[in-house]
């Protein structure tokens, strides 16, 4: 894993455990939002990260 996706994991991790602590009920807040585009771009740096070549020659 990388550096960076590393970072927006634990990012979201707070940015999610801030949203459970502060909200009891199911109502979207800045954590929530936070936790969820840091979610998108930890998914988009371990894809970066494995640096996957695409081969579109099926054989």
């Amino acid at each position: 894993m990388s550096k960076s996706a590393a970072g927006f994991f634990i990012l979201a991790l707070l940015s999610g455990i801030l949203h459970l602590s502060l909200v009891q009920d199911s109502v979207v807040t800045l954590p929530l939002i936070a936790c969820g585009v840091f979610s998108a771009l930890f998914v988009l740096a371990l894809v970066a990260g494995r640096k996957i070549k695409f081969d579109p020659v099926l054989r």
